[in-house]
């Protein structure tokens, strides 16, 4: 070519902006998506995730009236049994599908939580925060900011009950409890009283949850930033760990991410330079494992798993010590060329892209770590033989989209976590790998974080079976916001774990030999709260351009006196280099 292009398609224009919060604010944002979602399909998805399971909830109390009052004794005439066996034979239907049901109620639950508690709750709690941290933070020391965010929350809690007593008390006029036969006849007149009974339902929820909430936030240890490390000078067991985070592989060379857009690295360069330096430090001295905490990929697209693999298939000394769990871009963004595009419920796309990611962990994984066998608490098989007689399955959604097909992968995805690299010797170091990514069909609403009571149940029952080992607790979200102030207020608002307090005082009784480590935010901060020591990993790829500096961490863990102690980490600088 005799010139330069007026336009460098290298550079990117515009248009690979278009979602990042990096260059544009999400009001921005926001007021752009409105033009491109398909309001059919958001009614549709507002039917089927809202207004039905309203109705639906709020009915139960008249239909249960109907049916123990006035059904059941028919039934019992004309089939000539009595009301003892009926109810012995619903309990017994109850009994054998309580596991799924119970996965059923929580997301249910969760999904409440996420939609009118959590926000409500959490937006009230980090407002307070943010103001009086903006207002008091420079002048403020470590113990003063520890009692103002205990008693934010339990400000919030109490604000967030008020605000559902309030609702309470506007439905309650319109709601009715008790049914009769007659109903069934004219089903639509129960439609209003259930849907005040609903709002009557999720309001007293939100009330006794926000309280609930506020005073467990308030009461427990707060977070605290690490201002020192243990030494490293006792006997005992040590290991070197490389904590990776946030690489968002793109599928294109010369690909921004949609977070980051231009305000990021083109393509995946950034990433085989901290693979190349991994690889160096490892020759020099060996590592004992390789963590990604999730969002390998931008959008969990087949190409974007294509060259994370290809790059990890290169050095095969990393991808044997290398070990991955989902994070939400892996899995939550239903169109990365269009953040207003929503799945409904029954759309493939979620399925399919927890079927990749769930394949690309068994290539990598599979034969190393191990699902839970949820009925004995113990360990079961390694993944790859969890998932053998399934692959033709698997295979056949991929090529097709089958709904039925998808449906019976559901219980399989969900029953692969927590994975477990179990530890080598009974006082050795075991690595957990959970999902924590909440439930959600949208992709600008795809950051929220849960860890699923039964997958936390499952992960204490093995760590009580291995009663001498050290664990680091792996997840892509982190468990609290950090307890430092934040630039703005759309920093703290809606990616920490839905249920993170709880899920920390689950921990409680492992924490002085258990590490989280964690990614999601991008950001470098190393803390504990109460025994339990936390690490998030700055991303080696996010958060700066081709020019500028990024880094990593390899930490050391070692073992001693019934504790795994936190060592001082060392930082891998990944250099800048040219755009041309």
């Amino acid at each position: 070519m005799s010139s330069r292009a007026i336009l460098d398609p290298r550079e990117g224009d515009v248009e690979d902006d278009a979602a990042s919060t990096k260059t544009r604010s999400l009001l921005a944002i926001g007021g752009a998506l409105i033009s491109e979602i398909s309001f059919p399909k958001l009614a549709l998805a507002w039917v089927l995730l809202i207004a039905l399971p309203a109705v639906v909830l709020g009915a139960t109390p008249l239909v249960a009236k109907i049916w123990f009052v006035e059904t059941l004794d028919r039934i019992s005439a004309v089939a000539g049994i009595g009301s003892a066996l009926i109810l012995a034979l619903v309990a017994g239907v109850g009994w054998f599908g309580l596991p799924h049901l119970l996965r059923v109620l929580e997301r249910s639950f969760w999904s409440l939580n996420s939609i009118a508690v959590q926000p409500g709750y959490v937006l009230a709690r980090e407002v307070l925060r943010h103001v009086l941290e903006g207002v008091a933070g420079p002048r403020m020391g470590e113990a003063s900011r520890a009692r103002l965010r205990a008693g934010t929350s339990a400000a919030a809690g109490g604000l967030s009950a008020l605000v559902a007593l309030a609702l309470i008390a506007m439905a309650w006029p319109y709601t009715r409890w008790t049914g009769e036969l007659a109903d069934l006849a004219a089903p639509l007149r129960l439609v209003k009283p259930a849907l005040a009974n609903a709002v009557v339902l999720v309001s007293a929820c939100l009330a006794v949850a926000s309280l609930a909430w506020g005073v467990a936030d308030a009461a427990m240890d707060q977070l605290q930033t690490t201002r020192t490390f243990d030494e490293g000078a006792q006997p005992g067991r040590t290991w070197r760990v490389a904590h990776l985070s946030d690489i968002h592989v793109v599928g294109e060379e010369y690909g921004f991410r949609i977070e980051s857009g231009r305000a990021g690295p083109r393509g995946n360069r950034r990433l085989d330079e901290a693979l190349h330096r991994l690889e160096r430090l490892h020759a020099a001295r060996a590592l004992d494992h390789v963590l990604i905490t999730g969002d390998m990929t931008d959008a969990g697209r087949a190409g974007e798993w294509a060259a994370f693999m290809t790059a990890l298939s290169r050095r095969p000394a990393l991808a044997e010590r290398t070990l991955i769990l989902p994070g939400n871009h892996d899995l939550n963004i239903a169109d990365r060329g269009n953040p207003a595009r929503l799945d409904l419920p029954t759309s493939p796309g979620k399925r399919l892209r927890q079927m990749r990611a769930l394949s690309a962990m068994d290539a990598v994984q599979g034969a190393r770590v191990r699902v839970v066998d949820r009925s004995a608490g113990k360990l079961g098989p390694t993944l790859t033989e969890f998932l053998r007689p399934h692959r033709a399955s698997i295979a056949a959604f991929a090529d097709t989209g089958s709904l039925r097909l998808s449906r019976g992968l559901e219980s399989l995805w969900e029953n692969c976590f927590p994975m477990i690299l179990p530890p080598a010797e009974p006082d050795g170091l075991g690595v957990a790998l959970l999902n924590s990514n909440a439930e959600t069909h949208f992709s600008f609403t795809n950051a929220l974080g849960l860890v699923p009571a039964l997958d936390a149940r499952a992960l204490l029952s093995v760590m009580e079976h291995h009663g001498q080992a050290s664990w680091i607790v792996a997840l892509h979200h982190h468990l609290l916001e950090y307890p430092t102030p934040a630039k703005a207020l759309s920093e703290r608002i809606g990616t920490a774990l839905i249920n993170g307090s709880w899920f920390i005082r689950q921990l409680a009784p492992f924490a002085s030999r258990a590490i989280a480590m964690h990614g999601h935010r991008h950001v470098d901060w190393i803390g504990s709260c109460g025994r339990l020591r936390i690490v998030s990993a700055p991303s080696p790829v996010m958060e700066a351009r081709d020019d500028e500096p990024t880094c990593f961490y390899i930490h050391e863990l070692a073992a001693g006196a019934g504790a795994l102690r936190l060592l001082a980490p060392e930082q891998v600088v990944i250099g800048p280099r040219s755009r041309n």
